[in-house]
């Protein structure tokens, strides 16, 4: 945490809220205190997490976003900043994991992927910047993923983009700290308890039963984590994989 946002809880928006990270995000900074907004393509999927927030009592607002279309995130950004309070942290987590053999990939399809995967983060961390510079103080934290460090046969384009915002991550991070805004890069080295990942990985039960499945609450853990961070002691990147995992 940098020093300015000790004052107030403030605003939580997530992007990319789906249903497992996404999801576990909002309820761990709706506990920390903060006011969450949740956007993702469409937001009638996020009405079951909006139930919960509001039997809880924790202020919550759904939004439907496109984070690929720059006039979208433009807006989101104001609409919460003007109506709902300022943004305290931002946090990109947008997913495109699609695999596809190289002889598979047209353009249309890379290109949608750099667009989910790279652009959209690049729209969102410019927007939070562009409010948190103003206010001296911000915390802007990007998903990653193994495919953000090597690309595996098969994630040409996916990793092709989570290389890009890696960079993109970096970048920000070297501008924006000196100027009190802390930008960090988790990357989630391993597969996370969801029904896409329960339908791709053998033996998904048993390597669950095992902890060798990342759980989504115990991961939210760290964003909240790195959010709390004083800023003599910030941590640019994070690995985060189970300790069965190999690397």
């Amino acid at each position: 945490m940098n020093e300015a946002s000790t004052t107030a809880p403030g605003v939580a928006l997530i992007v990319g809220a789906g249903d497992a990270i996404g999801s576990a995000i909002c309820r761990k900074f709706a506990a920390r205190g903060l006011t969450v907004c949740a956007a993702r393509r469409n937001a009638d999927k996020l009405q079951p997490l909006a139930d919960e927030m509001a039997a809880a009592g924790q202020p919550f607002y759904p939004f439907s976003c496109d984070a690929r279309n720059e006039d979208a995130v433009i807006e989101l950004f104001t609409h919460i900043e003007q109506d709902i309070g300022p943004l305290e942290i931002v946090i990109f987590n947008v997913g495109a994991n699609v695999p596809m053999g190289i002889l598979d990939t047209d353009s249309r399809k890379f290109f949608k992927i750099w667009e989910m995967a790279c652009f959209a983060g690049f729209l969102c961390g410019r927007e939070a910047a562009r409010r948190m510079t103003e206010r001296g103080h911000g915390t802007i934290i990007f998903t990653g993923a193994t495919a953000s460090r090597r690309g595996g046969a098969g994630f040409a384009a996916f990793a092709s983009a989570k290389h890009g915002l890696s960079a993109l991550a970096q970048s920000m991070a070297r501008e924006l700290g000196p100027q009190n805004i802390h930008v960090a890069h988790v990357v989630i080295d391993a597969g996370v308890d969801t029904e896409w990942v329960s339908n791709m990985v053998p033996d998904f039960e048993q390597l669950k039963a095992d902890d060798g499945i990342v759980n989504p609450n115990d991961l939210a853990d760290n964003y909240v984590m790195l959010f709390d961070q004083p800023r003599n002691a910030w941590t640019y990147e994070l690995d985060i994989r189970p300790w069965r995992e190999k690397w």
